[in-house]
């Protein structure tokens, strides 16, 4: 963003005081302290200093200018009406549509990270990941969509795609966080649903020459009590420190903040149907219908821990040159094991089902499950299939260890009217989720050569967005370690690794004596993106051993591995089971579970595993509009165009098969041929044209408009090269080459037409805006996986095998990858509002703000999770999503109450065996914080979040009575006490 008025600056920068970017200045900072506050979110370049009394040609810019600076420098309001006002002036003088966040709002009381205090924001709204706000949806589209920077910096992910997890950034660490709704020739590409732009602080702008915050407060979580392996106590601890040195021409800032509390969940999950429709049992003339799976039963406990660091040096030796060496550091460390039931293999003639209770669908909801010794044999295996029905127990583990770093040097350099801006980074981010699937089942002659499963059945009903219900023929069976064995045990690691290095660089040139522009600005950007998935496996045994593997049969339990742990709370009444500790179990029998690659039985080690890498190469042009007399009013913004180009390559492992690959010896000793390695890729190039105008009706009304070409590039994990295959119509002459994998390199970026229009009016002294707009969004297309018969390999670069009978090519067959589907429009309405000083005394410092979207799309997706074919909307998408806060400041108290509201939406975050698109049921959460000023260095904080212990809620198929997951995570308060010096 650029403030082009140099004496608007200059005034932003006496009334802009900011801390270390913890907190909240003191009461009597704010008209006293001086310094300057770069630009929200400036990424190619920021506001300059220059001389105030630099000659103006235009004498209605100066006054108009001299009355601004003369309000924010009179500005001595604290606590949440400070932090709004700010936002407010930061969002009233951009050349882009925009929303801020300052620091006083994000480290007065501080969030849970800064994801939830991006919700307030109107049109953002935030997926709730375990009980906290991770991903960010704005306007309608999900993180894959969205550009983030830090410090102008783009950031990598640890979420193996795209999107970013901003659960992993304190919020203590970041000072201002600016979330760009249209675009502007200087933005880094990638924001197609927008751009989000974190700040941290410059420490020559602290408001003192040594100024140290420190914030220590406990947690409690009145869920963890119900769960199994939690602890309801937790803390956070942060602490800052920044100091200016040589006369105010060397500023270093250091951070710290940490962050423990238990991780608490429980769910009752029902699992998705297939699509096909199944009898419900062996008798003749049975009926059919959509079956699911299966449903779950699921109490995750264990523990987060994240500490984030910043470490910034400012050197200033003169009014012209700046340079700013800075690094910001995260590990998240989220310990997450699973246990309970897990009771699935409903359909595929695996039960007899009696008393069936149907969805309005035609997909069962309920009924009586019971094993089906008559079903027949499975030719496969040799085994009856009722066996593959069992309510087994289940001991997952999903802990994720993921860290960040962005860090880099950056020079700034005015001279007269020349401004430059230079700086190189590197970032990286890696995730490492160990991800452990454990079962064991009831089994008689448990020890023995040949044990069997024993027969068993259960009850069910699905409640909608309720928890339903569940009973067991035999509870006893799961609580008795003489009964049960160990059925399987597999790790399968998920390792991701993003790395990015960074140039960007831009010369700004002042116009002073034009007419029509104010100053003409171009640039480059460079960026070596790399991205690397790494897949492995360890398994023993089988899934209710149908598929026994010699000499891996199902293991007797020590008394001392398992407990008998029962439900409380919400989930009470259902049956008891055994908390198993997998690794000791293993152990007791001699046996270390170890990961590695394995090219025999597990041969998607290989496949899912590879490296892609993306080179941008973008220019651009951008001139800022300011004519002052256009029909008697003034015109501002900006023009400008971006060319980017972008070359991706994936190389990978393709099965090529009958031993014409190349030699491979996996982590088990097991040799093949059967794999070749092959990179494939594509480049291309895209003007991006981009037009902001903002005309001034009066001096507190104006209209926006703008209208741009953007793109996002495709999700990264879907361009893996890698790829399996199967021979079909084989052997001979007609045999076919089939490839699957569902990833693709050659995937196109995900491009858009966009348009705003903006009415906005603000009240004096920058105490509440009213604004109004409407946008709308042409997306080209969207990623979606696709089976094309008969496809061309050769013509994609893929190689074909050689077909032994023939001395030839086989043929053509299927190719099942990602493709870029049609796209569609998505438009709305957004509505926001606030006020503070609008009621005299005692009641001055009460304040209200409020923020509505309306939005929606013509997209439809269709998907069979809910039973027959259904279409549902664009993930990420929720029609209406609202927030609202009451704050009130007075003297040494402040408090506020919010709400954020979104409406239902899909995502494919469903917590089950795999990741599957559900609808998530609206959601309304509320928060309430308070804080007391003892005297003015200390200060007592209380929080409670989510004050009704509101759950997540989804379903499949766009039908509430078919349930995904029920999760409860529940309310957690905070009681802490602040220090500043």
């Amino acid at each position: 963003m650029e403030l082009k008025r140099n004496v608007l600056a200059l005034a932003l920068a006496s009334g802009l005081c900011l801390t270390a970017g913890i907190h909240a200045m003191p009461a009597d900072a704010g008209a006293n302290a001086t310094g300057t506050a770069a630009a929200p979110g400036a990424q190619d370049s920021s506001a300059q200093q220059t001389d105030p009394n630099a000659k103006k040609d235009d004498q209605a810019k100066q006054t108009q200018d001299q009355q601004l600076a003369k309000s924010l420098s009179t500005i001595t309001v604290t606590g949440y009406n400070q932090s709004m006002e700010k936002s407010i002036d930061y969002q009233r003088y951009s050349d882009t549509i925009t929303n801020v966040i300052t620091s006083a709002d994000i480290g007065g009381l501080p969030d849970q990270s800064i994801a939830d205090a991006l919700t307030r924001l109107p049109g953002v709204s935030a997926e709730r990941i375990a009980g906290q706000a991770s991903q960010i949806n704005i306007r309608g589209l999900s993180g894959n969509f969205i550009q983030t920077t830090l410090d102008g910096r783009e950031q990598p992910s640890t979420s193996g795609s795209n999107y970013i997890n901003f659960d992993q950034y304190p919020s203590e660490l970041i000072n201002m966080a600016t979330v760009y709704k249209s675009s502007q020739a200087s933005l880094i590409t990638g924001g197609v649903g927008g751009t989000i732009a974190l700040q941290t602080a410059d420490p020559l702008l602290a408001p003192k020459d040594q100024n140290l915050n420190i914030d220590a407060r406990g947690s409690y979580d009145g869920q963890a009590h119900d769960v199994s392996g939690a602890n309801a106590l937790g803390y956070r601890l942060s602490a800052a420190y920044q100091g200016k040195f040589i006369d105010n021409t060397l500023g270093v800032g250091l951070g710290v903040a940490q962050m423990y509390q238990p991780h608490v969940a429980e769910q009752f999950v029902g699992e998705a149907s297939d699509g096909s429709k199944y009898s419900i049992n062996s008798q003749p003339g049975a009926p059919t219908g959509y079956l699911p799976e299966g449903i779950q039963l699921q109490q995750n406990g264990g523990e987060e821990r994240r500490t984030g660091e910043i470490a910034t040096i400012v050197w200033k030796p003169t009014d012209e040159l700046k340079i700013t060496g800075d690094g910001f550091y995260s590990k998240f460390k989220n310990e997450s094991f699973g246990y309970g039931f897990r009771s699935q293999n409903f359909y595929g003639n695996n039960t007899q089902i009696t008393n069936p209770v149907w969805s309005s669908l035609g997909t069962l909801i309920g009924g009586s499950v019971a094993s089906n010794p008559t079903a027949g044999v499975d030719p496969r295996t040799g085994n009856p299939y009722g066996n593959q029905f069992s309510n087994e127990t289940t001991a997952d583990n999903y802990s994720t260890t993921t860290s960040v770093f962005s860090g880099g040097l950056n020079l700034k350099w005015d001279h007269g009217n020349w401004h430059v801006d230079a700086d190189v980074s590197m970032s990286r981010a890696t995730s490492n989720e160990i991800n452990v699937d454990t079962t064991a089942d009831p089994y008689s002659g448990l020890g023995t050569a040949n044990p069997q499963l024993m027969a068993q059945s259960m009850n069910f009903q699905l409640k909608g967005q309720q928890v339903g219900s569940a009973q067991f023929g035999d509870p006893s069976l799961y609580t008795n370690v003489n009964d049960m064995g160990l059925s399987r045990y597999g790790v399968y690691p998920y390792i991701y690794h993003d790395k990015m290095k960074a140039f960007r660089t831009s010369v700004k040139y002042d116009m002073p004596n034009s007419s029509w522009l104010s100053a003409l600005e171009a640039g480059v950007y460079m960026n070596n993106h790399t991205y690397n998935a790494d897949r492995e496996a360890f398994v023993y045994g089988s899934e209710w051993n149908t598929s026994p593997v010699p000499g891996e049969l199902p293991l007797s339990i020590p008394s001392s591995a398992a407990k008998v742990t029962c439900w409380k709370g919400k989930f009470s009444g259902f049956p008891c089971f055994l908390t198993l500790n997998g690794p000791a179990i293993l152990a007791a029998h001699g046996i270390n579970a170890t990961p590695v690659k394995d090219i025999n039985a597990n041969s998607w080690t290989y496949i899912q595993s590879g490296q892609v890498d993306e080179k941008t190469r973008d220019i651009f042009l951008m001139a800022d509009i300011d004519a002052q007399n256009v029909f008697g009013h003034e015109l501002s913004g900006n023009v400008g165009i971006r060319v980017s180009h972008q070359s991706q390559y994936s190389s990978g492992l393709q099965q090529v098969g009958n031993g014409a690959g190349i030699p491979i010896t996996d982590g088990n000793g097991y040799t093949s041929s059967d794999y070749a390695p092959l990179t494939v890729g594509k480049t291309y190039t895209d003007y991006l044209p981009s037009l902001n105008l903002i005309y001034h009706l009066t001096d507190d009304d104006m209209m926006r408009f703008s209208a741009a070409k953007v793109l996002s590039r495709p999700p990264i994990d879907k361009m893996l090269a890698g790829s399996g295959s199967w021979v079909s119509n084989g052997p001979g002459p007609g045999a076919q080459y089939n490839v699957w994998g569902g990833t693709s390199p050659l995937l196109d970026p995900l491009r858009a037409t966009q348009y705003d229009l903006d009415y906005e009016h603000y009240f004096d002294d920058s105490t509440g805006l009213l604004t109004a707009g409407v946008f709308f969004k042409d997306v080209k297309s969207f990623v979606q996986d696709v089976t094309y018969n008969n496809y061309d390999f050769a013509a994609a670069g893929i190689p074909v095998p050689i077909n032994p009978d023939t001395g030839t090519q086989y043929l053509n067959g299927d190719y099942q990858t990602a493709y870029n589907a049609k796209g569609g429009l998505v438009r709305g309405l957004e509505l926001s509002g606030s006020k503070t000083h609008f009621l005299p005394g005692i009641w001055a410092g009460l304040g209200v703000q409020a923020n509505f979207a309306l939005t929606s799309s013509t997209v439809h997706n269709p998907t069979n999770l809910g039973g027959p074919t259904t279409y549902v909307g664009l993930p990420g998408l929720s029609r209406r999503v609202a927030s609202a806060a009451v704050f009130y400041d007075y003297g040494p108290f402040s408090a506020r109450v919010s709400g954020n509201y979104r409406s239902s939406f899909l995502s494919d975050t469903q917590m089950a065996v795999s990741n599957q698109l559900v609808t998530f049921a609206a959601e309304t959460v509320y928060d309430f914080q308070a804080s007391y000023d003892i005297t003015q260095q200390f200060k007592v904080v209380y929080q409670m979040l989510n004050l009704t212990n509101q759950p997540t809620r989804t379903y499949f198929g766009g039908n509430p009575q078919q349930t995904g997951t029920i999760q409860y995570f529940g309310r957690t308060s905070y009681l802490g006490v602040e220090f500043k010096l």
